[in-house]
């Protein structure tokens, strides 16, 4: 009997019953199996001890977690390290995500495949390029998230990547090329003309070309010198100076407020909104190139590729030997 009361007084605090702490003893002994039998009561009560302390640490770590919001900044904030452009696109992509309405105040730990599926479809549904690189910057924010000991799974790696159709990019016509070259001429356009070459003639990207320095461009070895961190990809690369002559020495850089001027050019051109392709200059070098000299490894390092199969499968598109040379022929005449 004195047991009996001493038992209760010491649970009268906690609301059970002895019957309820006999029952979670059994249950745990049970669920101890083989680990349990044999044991005297000092064993058993230092086993049982153990059981609760790990259960109490296991608890506390499944209970501990951040909101989507906090751990999307949190995420972004780590990489730093990225350039600039790149940064800015993760946190544009970022944005997306936490606009859908309430998912910024889901609990990390608890978002599963379904949670993930639907905030995917809500931000990025209306496009597959965009829904494939919104599913990679989520699952970036959850295998940061299990660094941190935020959640225990990244539910994003079991949703399957979309498949993107490559498709390859027509290059501009002989006629297309010449209406820059023209429009380049006019004084208002000419601070462009070296820029215009490099994209033309070497396979530039436009915000490749727009970030080179002065540093960069060796007139006496013939080359530039595409810095990693002015690349796309981040890999450096060296391109020949190609259909240099003529220019003038103010004209043998990189003008300011590049963008705001190469869309001028195009404009002056006759290319209107919607109408010109992202890269189309760089495509069509490469086109023109593979049908002139038949020779994708050197194109492939021109181009920075680590192989030359994006070259077959997205850049280097059929054209009639006749246009490449009249493209390759328009290079010395200005």
């Amino acid at each position: 009997m004195r047991e009996k009361r001493l038992a209760k007084e010491l649970l009268s605090s906690t609301g059970l019953t002895p019957l309820d702490a006999a029952r979670l003893v059994l249950e745990t002994v049970e669920t101890l199996g083989e680990r349990a039998k044999g044991m005297g009561r000092e064993e058993l009560m230092k086993q049982l001890r153990r059981v609760m302390q790990e259960g109490v640490r296991a608890v506390e770590a499944a209970e501990h977690t951040v909101t989507l919001r906090e751990a999307v900044w949190a995420s972004v904030e780590a990489r730093k390290g990225l350039r600039p452009v790149s940064r800015r696109d993760l946190r544009n992509y970022a944005r997306r995500l936490l606009r859908v309405e309430g998912a910024g105040d889901m609990l990390l730990r608890t978002m599963r495949v379904a949670d993930c599926k639907r905030l995917l479809a809500a931000a990025f549904g209306s496009s597959a390029s965009s829904y494939k690189k919104g599913r990679a910057v989520l699952s970036s924010v959850f295998s940061y998230g299990r660094r941190q000991e935020w959640c225990d799974e990244n539910p994003v790696s079991r949703i399957e990547v979309p498949r993107l159709a490559e498709k390859a990019i027509a290059p501009l016509t002989p006629e297309e090329v010449q209406r820059l070259k023209e429009a380049a001429q006019k004084p208002q356009h000419r601070a462009m003309r070296f820029s215009l070459r490099l994209m033309l003639y070497g396979g530039i990207r436009p915000t490749e070309v727009s970030r080179l320095r002065p540093e960069d461009i060796h007139w006496e070895e013939g080359q530039v010198i595409i810095r990693p961190t002015a690349s796309k990809t981040g890999g450096g690369r060296a391109v020949p100076l190609c259909s240099m002559h003529g220019l003038r020495q103010s004209e043998r850089s990189i003008p300011r407020n590049w963008q705001r001027r190469w869309q001028a050019l195009r404009r002056a051109a006759g290319f209107r909104h919607g109408s010109w392709v992202p890269d189309v200059c760089r495509h069509t070098f490469a086109t023109y190139h593979a049908a002139a000299h038949r020779d994708l490894p050197q194109l492939q390092l021109i181009m920075g590729h680590r192989d030359v199969s994006l070259l077959r499968s997205r850049y280097v598109v059929p054209a009639l030997r006749k246009d490449a040379e009249v493209f390759w022929k328009s290079a010395g005449r200005e």
